[in-house]
């Protein structure tokens, strides 16, 4: 449907690192991130959803319609429906709609949203991590600092979960 264009922003590395459990970076693939693709400005959207008859994307965008943004299955089993869809942009209400194999119909917030609506309301948001920092001027007198010889705090540290 050319209301979703195929793009991935997932590799075969990638894939590889999800399927092993050991993918630490997954918030940066799945969910919703704000993109330029073939100079269109959108919206990537990915979530796996390995029981899904079927996935869109529904918002406010497209009026809650859970038929005008179908996502597609990734061709490599993994279970993940992703596709990008031009012109959503930062700010925007979205839900994924799950046609279920059991035939059911579920409206699902997304697990790797960045921001989310203010409860009651369930709905996630597009939104974007880069921000612009205006700290140069500190960063470069810390670097005149030693750490080492200033004093430090040590909250907690739990020998059974550091890595």
């Amino acid at each position: 449907m050319a209301n979703v264009l195929h793009h991935s922003l997932l590799t075969e590395f990638d894939i590889s690192l999800f399927r092993a459990g050991k993918h630490y970076k997954l918030y940066e693939k799945l969910g919703s991130h704000v993109i330029e693709v073939d100079g269109q400005w959108g919206a990537y959207f990915a979530v796996w959803a390995p029981n899904a008859q079927a996935v869109s994307v529904t918002g406010n965008f497209n009026h809650w319609n859970r038929d005008s943004h179908p996502l597609s299955p990734r061709w490599d089993s993994s279970g993940i429906w992703e596709g990008f869809i031009p012109g959503v942009g930062k700010g925007e209400l979205y839900k994924y709609h799950i046609h279920a194999r059991d035939g059911r119909h579920l409206s699902k917030g997304d697990p790797f949203a960045l921001f989310w609506e203010v409860p009651p309301n369930t709905a996630s948001i597009t939104w974007d991590l880069d921000y612009q920092w205006n700290d140069k001027a500190w960063m470069e007198k810390r670097r005149e600092r030693s750490g080492l010889e200033q004093p430090y705090s040590v909250y907690e540290v739990h020998i059974g979960t550091w890595k």
